[in-house]
C-alpha cells in the first residue's frame, strides 16, 4: 500500500563531496545554474547581430522588459543600471527554480539513505526555494545590497540619520522613536522576505503531493497551472519589493534636502 509522505521542512542530504554536504535542494539549484549558463553561452554565440534571430530577439525582449520594469519603479536611469543586474538575476533565478519544482520527477523520484543508522526515504530533487536557507540567502543579498546602495548614493551620515535621530531635534522624541522603528523594520523586512517565498513554495509542494496522492490523474492539472502562476507572482513580488526598498533608500536624501531648504 502506498503511503503519503509529505515534504519535510528541512532539505535532505543526498551525498557528500569530502565533508561538504550535497542536499537535494542544492542539486536543483545547480541544475538551474547550468541551464542559465547554457542559455547565456548560446546568446553569446549569436555575436549580438544587428538583425537578431528568434532566440536573440526573445532574449533582448526579456532583458528590455525587465529593465523597463526596474526603471518604472526606480525612475532613475543611473540607479536602474546599478540595480538592474542583481534584481533581474534574482527574478530569473527564483522564477526558474519555482517552475522547475513542478517538473516530472521533482519530489517523486525517491532514494533511500542511512541517517543515524536508520534507512530514510526522501526525494532526490526538491525545489530550491523550499529550503529556508536559500530564501534567507536571497533576502540577505537583497537587504545588504539595498543598504550599501543607499549609503553610496546619499552618503553614510545622511543615510544613518533616518535610524538615529537625536531626541533634542525636531520632531524630538517622536523622531527618535520612529528611527528605532525604522531600524527594527530592516530586520522585519529580512524575516518577511525569507518566509514569504519559502512559505509559498513549500505550501505548493505539500499541496501537489497531497493532490497527486488522493486524485492522481486529472485533478492535479489545475493545481500545476496554479503553481506556474504562483511561481511568477513570487518572483515578481521579491523583485518588486527589492526595487521599492532601493527606491526608498536612494531618495531619503532628497527629503532631507527639501526639509533643509524649504521653498
Amino acid at each position: 500500500m502506498t503511503t503519503l509522505e509529505t515534504p519535510t521542512l528541512a532539505s535532505e542530504i543526498i551525498g557528500y563531496i569530502g565533508s561538504f554536504e550535497i542536499r537535494n535542494t542544492m542539486l536543483m539549484a545547480w541544475i538551474a545554474m547550468a541551464i542559465l549558463t547554457i542559455v547565456a553561452l548560446s546568446l553569446n554565440a549569436t555575436k549580438y547581430k544587428r538583425v537578431p534571430g528568434r532566440f536573440q530577439a526573445m532574449m533582448e525582449m526579456i532583458v528590455e522588459g525587465l529593465f523597463n520594469f526596474c526603471d518604472s519603479i526606480l525612475q532613475d536611469k543611473k540607479i536602474t543600471r546599478i540595480a538592474f543586474p542583481l534584481v533581474a538575476t534574482l527574478f530569473i533565478f527564483i522564477l526558474l527554480n519555482n517552475w522547475m519544482g513542478i517538473l516530472p520527477g521533482v519530489g517523486s523520484i525517491m532514494i533511500t539513505a542511512n541517517h543515524g543508522g536508520h534507512p530514510v526515504t526522501f526525494p532526490l530533487f526538491r525545489s530550491m526555494n523550499a529550503d529556508v536557507n536559500v530564501t534567507l540567502a536571497f533576502s540577505l543579498i537583497s537587504v545588504i545590497f539595498t543598504q550599501v546602495l543607499g549609503v553610496v548614493t546619499i552618503g553614510i551620515l545622511p543615510y544613518l540619520s533616518k535610524y538615529f535621530v537625536a531626541p533634542w531635534k525636531s520632531p524630538y522624541l517622536i523622531g527618535t522613536f520612529v528611527g528605532i522603528l525604522e531600524f527594527i523594520g530592516e530586520f522585519a523586512r529580512l524575516v518577511s522576505f525569507t518566509f514569504r517565498l519559502f512559505g509559498n513554495i513549500f505550501a505548493g509542494e505539500v499541496l501537489l503531493v497531497v493532490t497527486f496522492f488522493f486524485v492522481p490523474y486529472i485533478m492535479p492539472i489545475p493545481f500545476l497551472g496554479m503553481e506556474l502562476f504562483v511561481g511568477v507572482i513570487q518572483a515578481l513580488v521579491f523583485a518588486m519589493l527589492t526595487l521599492v526598498f532601493i527606491k526608498m533608500a536612494v531618495t531619503a536624501h532628497d527629503h532631507a534636502e527639501h526639509e533643509a531648504h524649504p521653498a
